[in-house]
């Protein structure tokens, strides 16, 4: 069992945002054929694919798409735009083919106004499932129960005239909060992820994880100054109204399920009490999500401390994870710079524990610039100090040809016009493409027993602009050093007496035989190297 349960720990995980991966039947929405179609892409068994190890689905259920997919109306069925059951068990089997996994998202936070519970739950005070969505009387100002305000803006509550009371909703108006108090609907969340666990899911990545249960006496919260251009005149510090220790008994429940099938439960948590979600007997998530790096300036300090902090932090039994692109964030070369995206590139694929990557970033796609007419995302649209995440979640590039190669038909989303020649096409004719990096380092990953699971351990390097660690086992070791400046440096590593060869670089193909000692090693401005230690 124990094999079984720790399947992820040596894993590459590859984000997916569905609609814009590939279109086949000519909409200009992507679907789920094609990504049954580019699977080779992903992973074919040799080291001309990504060689990734399993694909994390943002949300394909049925939807009115006002928060494209994260208001789900139905939770055992497919977005008929992306296919069906039938397409999904396709997708799980030829990706199982592959050695390729599947992860959905878990949005149970909430439903779309459109799901059939929560028609039945606003239909009348006195039906059944009422007590399935919170719901609250007017305050004594005949207006909202109090003064909690919505992620995306506004309040938090929205009056329904069908019984005169309001619903809340952390987010949209359209995405009413389910009441996870309520055991009903526990067992009604449990029963739709079961439904996916026996069709092969290997997992879950859970939306908002720590904030699925929020303050049920609902006193007001505290305030704290309005940010400038913030819509709430006086915001609230929605982390201590919403984020409930009950919290952990649901996880709980959710992990002993999961763990009847050897799948992963994954959390969108925050980061300041990220480490209690895996829990205290680790019988929570195995990886509440570590944003760290996302947010961090691409300096070799902060990066350095962030993940010596973390690495500390975890307790025995507790796995890492990295990620440094997602959906929500602008794409890693827009927010770093495409002169870094290589040394990123070597830096996340050789940092102990499980990866993610979101589509793209291996061949460094950047944000593309939007109208406001060519903007989807609800939130910006309606809140002026709402950034639009739509930019980073643009069209997969694969090509020169007509929308980039993704779909023959005007695309959901505009495509940079870099789509000529940054793309999968040319990239994969280039040994020394960023798409060929990420290659060599996902099977270099692969082959190495010490960059898949080995020990970490950070090295003092001057200059301090050098980020240098080590990853190692009792019969292996590599030592990575990267370079943050544009300018090229000689690291002194005189005082650890390493003796090795250069196995990968960043910036070339060359590939030393021969070990040699270390001392001082030159790198050229960005460049990251990884040497195997004799």
């Amino acid at each position: 069992m124990a094999n079984k349960l720790s399947w992820w720990k040596n894993a590459v995980v590859y984000q997916i945002y569905p609609l814009s991966f590939r279109d086949t039947n000519q909409d200009g929405v992507g679907d789920l054929e094609g990504i049954i179609e580019k699977l080779k892409y992903l992973n074919d068994g040799t080291e001309k694919s990504l060689g990734i190890d399993a694909i994390w689905l943002s949300p394909i259920y049925p939807s009115p798409w006002a928060d494209f997919g994260y208001d789900v109306s139905d939770y055992c069925a497919v977005h008929p735009a992306l296919g069906n059951l039938a397409t999904f068990d396709a997708l799980v089997e030829e990706a199982g083919k592959r050695g390729i996994k599947i992860i959905m998202d878990l949005v149970v936070n909430h439903t779309s106004q459109e799901h059939p519970w929560f028609q039945e739950s606003r239909s009348s005070t006195d039906n059944p499932k009422r007590t399935w969505y919170i719901w609250q009387d007017e305050n004594e100002e005949e207006g909202p129960p109090n003064n909690w305000p919505s992620f995306f803006g506004g309040s938090a509550w929205t009056r329904d005239a069908r019984t005169n009371q309001y619903y809340l909703h952390k987010f949209l108006p359209e995405q009413p909060d389910l009441n996870l108090w309520n055991p009903e609907v526990q067992e009604a969340i449990l029963a739709s992820v079961r439904f996916w666990l026996e069709r092969g899911v290997a997992g879950f990545r859970i939306d908002v994880a720590d904030l699925l249960l929020e303050d049920n006496s609902f006193a007001d919260a505290p305030v704290i100054n309005a940010p400038v251009g913030h819509d709430v005149a006086e915001p609230i510090r929605w982390e201590k109204v919403y984020w409930r220790p009950e919290t952990h008994e649901f996880l709980k429940k959710l992990r002993k399920l999961l763990d009847e099938y050897g799948a992963i439960g994954i959390g969108e948590v925050s980061p300041a009490h990220m480490l209690d979600f895996y829990g205290a007997e680790d019988d929570e998530l195995q990886l509440p999500f570590n944003f760290s790096l996302i947010g961090m300036p691409w300096s070799a300090a902060p990066i350095r401390s962030a993940i010596n902090s973390y690495e500390s932090s975890l307790g025995n039994g507790q796995w890492p994870n990295y990620v440094l692109g997602n959906h929500d964030n602008k794409r890693l070369s827009s927010r770093i710079g495409p002169e870094n995206a290589r040394a990123a590139a070597l830096m996340l694929l050789t940092l102990r524990g499980t990866i993610f990557l979101y589509y793209g970033d291996e061949i460094g796609m950047e944000d593309v610039p939007m109208n406001r007419d060519q903007l989807k995302d609800t939130p910006s649209l309606r809140f002026s100090h709402k950034e639009s995440r739509d930019p980073a979640r643009t069209p997969m590039q694969w090509s020169n040809e007509f929308a980039a190669g993704f779909s023959g038909a005007e695309p959901w989303l505009p495509i940079h016009e870099n789509c000529q020649t940054l793309n999968v096409e040319a990239q994969d004719k280039d040994r020394l493409s960023l798409l060929a990096l990420y290659r060599r380092l996902i099977h270099l990953r692969k082959k190495s027993v010490a960059l898949s699971s080995g020990a970490y351990e950070s090295l003092y390097v001057i200059p301090k602009t050098i980020l240098a660690y080590r990853r190692y086992t009792t019969s292996e070791e590599y030592l990575i050093i990267i370079n943050f400046t544009d300018k090229t440096v000689r690291p002194d590593l005189s005082e650890y007496h390493f003796s090795g060869c250069c196995v990968l670089s960043t910036h070339s193909l060359y590939n030393t035989k021969q070990p040699k000692l270390l001392q001082k090693i030159i790198l050229r401005p960005r460049e990251g190297k990884v040497f195997r230690i004799y």
